[in-house]
């Protein structure tokens, strides 16, 4: 196991860059010891943590166009765009199977990060302490308006990105000195203020809850001046930050698979690129490429 810490943002569909990245540390055996995620990043942390390489791309893609996975008619009778219930139902117990003995025997730690509704804070649920781990991974999924909160211990919750969009001061917290940080968004990107049609859609909805409303408000800035803040910690050795070299064109709620797929392959390709610099930061040889875990890899994606 690789002592190091790996912070992993979300971005929906963009997210399939992360599993690119993931999946070429899976094939090469680097399971780093802390890892943590934030909404799609919190969905890729768990087939890292299991070690399923090629099992986001496949749920991904080959339940793209299925109502069931992602679609506006679950969002009119569940309240969730991203139906949770056939993603931890039917999906990984039947058709892509999770592994859930893998997930519970590594000795890797992994945190959700979610935002309680009531404060507009972050929260950190770690798989090693915290009974609903599932559960607090579909809160840090779950988007605002786009989805009903969700009980995790008892507490409500939304997605983890609304006041944590990138859990990096998380890793110094609890104890490493550097981490490394995967992006769906390139370097430079900024988020733009908020439009008028959302604002209103969050005020609609949040207005019983301030604090909560507060944090969304805040939600370009605070990503805007996290970015200059990552920018300043690479600069200093203290991230090695991964993400997309060009603009991502793919959107959140993306159709189209092969922009997707190449969304993936940057992934990889970025991961390959840079192993041998991530390893010198890491202090690390550069390790092997293990035959039975890509062998696992493509009986799964049936290649």
């Amino acid at each position: 196991m690789t002592e190091g810490a790996l912070v992993l943002e979300g971005g929906s569909l963009r997210g399939l860059f992360t599993a690119g990245v993931l999946d070429v540390f899976m094939e090469r055996g680097i399971q780093f010891s802390y890892v943590n995620g934030v909404s799609a990043g919190a969905m890729n942390g768990l087939s890292y943590i299991s070690n399923q390489p090629g099992r986001t791309l496949r749920v991904d893609l080959d339940y793209l166009h299925d109502k069931r996975f992602m679609s506006f008619r679950n969002l009119v009778k569940k309240r969730e765009i991203f139906s949770f219930e056939f993603l931890f139902g039917e999906l990984s117990e039947k058709l892509v199977p999770f592994d859930y003995e893998a997930f519970a025997a590594s000795p890797q730690e992994f945190e959700a990060v979610a935002t309680r509704c009531k404060t507009g804070k972050p929260e950190y649920f770690s798989n090693k302490t915290c009974s609903e781990i599932f559960q607090a991974v579909q809160a840090s999924s779950s988007i605002p308006v786009l989805s009903h909160m969700i009980d995790v211990e008892g507490k409500k919750y939304l997605d983890g990105g609304v006041s944590m969009p990138i859990a990096y001061e998380r890793a110094f917290a609890k104890g490493f000195s550097k981490a490394v940080v995967v992006l769906t968004r390139n370097q430079g990107f900024r988020k733009k203020p908020t439009d008028a049609w959302s604002d209103k859609a969050f005020h609609r909805y949040f207005s019983p809850l301030p604090q909560f409303l507060e944090a969304i408000e805040e939600i370009p800035d605070r990503y805007n001046r996290m970015q200059e803040e990552m920018d300043a910690l690479e600069a200093e050795g203290k991230l090695f930050i991964l993400r997309p070299d060009q603009p991502v064109k793919v959107s959140r709620f993306e159709r189209d698979k092969m922009k997707l797929q190449k969304l993936y392959g940057d992934g990889r390709r970025i991961a390959e690129e840079r192993m041998e610099e991530m390893c010198a930061f890491l202090e690390i040889p550069v390790p092997e490429v293990l035959p039975e875990v890509v062998e696992k890899e493509n009986k799964l994606l049936g290649i």
